[in-house]
């Protein structure tokens, strides 16, 4: 039998790690995380990293196994997880991949393009205009030269504009047109699972899910960090806009606001992303057991 990778996908906040914990139990194997900001450990309340009660539930891989300090590459993430997977295959016939960091998951289930090395004059040219024009002229810049990648990238995200600028300014071709070109196959099956929600649903439970961040203590976990807040890691939406209130730019209450809009920005990138994925199996965000067992069945086929 072909070893089977389970890979679930959706926007934040929909309820992938319940399913991939019914997955991960159902099946008796382990869960591996392509969230690339819960691989911080100081970073568990704004990334909404599992519960010890969810982490108990079914062995999980990639959660808190770094510090914000850490420099961790996305070759170097596809090789760890790589091996990490072929670990469990020894033992199990299947394994379960989730998160939300859409890169991350392609990396893994499709490989990494071959791109060219970092450009040490472009990084300095783009950390030269980063440093005295701000983010939004980075945003400006990609978006003139490749609209379709500017449009899924994760824009408070310094160090994916600067790679999709150099590798762009290096090639003369368009990042989405590279990354879009097939690599070697895998040789695991990959059953790709998403779950979905009406747009209001999802906005809904985006909402909720900020305000339990905030019960949480959101604002001591990002106090917490302000010694690191130029670094990559640092530059994500629940920790940017609480960094403004905690300098005294923003008001609370607006600071909030501005987590939930730019949460609620991302997943409709993450939806852009997900629908140009071919082959998924696409489920309800209240999906029954029936449905649930229905997909089960198909796997296991």
């Amino acid at each position: 039998m072909q070893k089977t990778l389970i890979s679930i996908i959706g926007s934040t906040g929909i309820g992938k790690t319940k399913l991939a914990i019914e997955m991960a139990k159902h099946f008796g194997t382990e869960i591996i995380s392509c969230d690339s900001r819960q691989f911080f450990k100081e970073m568990k309340i704004g990334t909404a990293t599992p519960t010890d009660e969810e982490l108990a539930q079914a062995k999980h891989h990639f959660i808190g196994h770094l510090s914000v300090q850490d420099y961790y590459s996305i070759g170097q993430y596809e090789e760890d997880a790589l091996g990490k997977i072929e670990e469990i295959f020894e033992e199990k016939d299947f394994a379960v991949l989730v998160g939300g960091s859409m890169m991350y998951e392609k990396a893994v289930v499709e490989g990494l393009n071959d791109l060219p090395e970092a450009n040490a004059e472009n990084q300095e040219k783009l950390q030269k205009i980063w440093d005295e024009e701000g983010l939004e002229k980075l945003q400006e810049i990609l978006k003139k030269l490749d609209e379709e990648y500017y449009n899924v990238v994760h824009k408070e995200n310094p160090r994916r504009l600067l790679r999709a600028i150099d590798v762009i300014w290096q090639t003369g071709r368009k990042y989405s047109e590279i990354i879009a070109e097939p690599k070697h196959k895998r040789d695991f099956k990959v059953i790709r699972i998403g779950v979905t929600a009406p747009r209001e649903i999802m906005y809904e439970r985006i909402n909720l899910r900020v305000d339990k961040m905030l019960e949480k203590g959101l604002i001591d976990e990002v106090k917490s960090l302000t010694e690191y807040q130029k670094l990559v890691p640092l530059q994500t939406v629940g920790y940017t806009e609480i960094f403004k209130y905690l300098e005294g730019t923003w008001d609370l209450d607006f600071a909030i606001e501005e987590i939930k809009k730019n949460s609620r920005r991302y997943a409709k990138r993450q939806e852009t992303w997900n629908r140009k994925v071919e082959n998924v199996t696409w489920l309800p965000y209240d999906y029954s057991e029936e449905q649930l067992h229905e997909i089960l069945s198909k796997i296991e086929k």
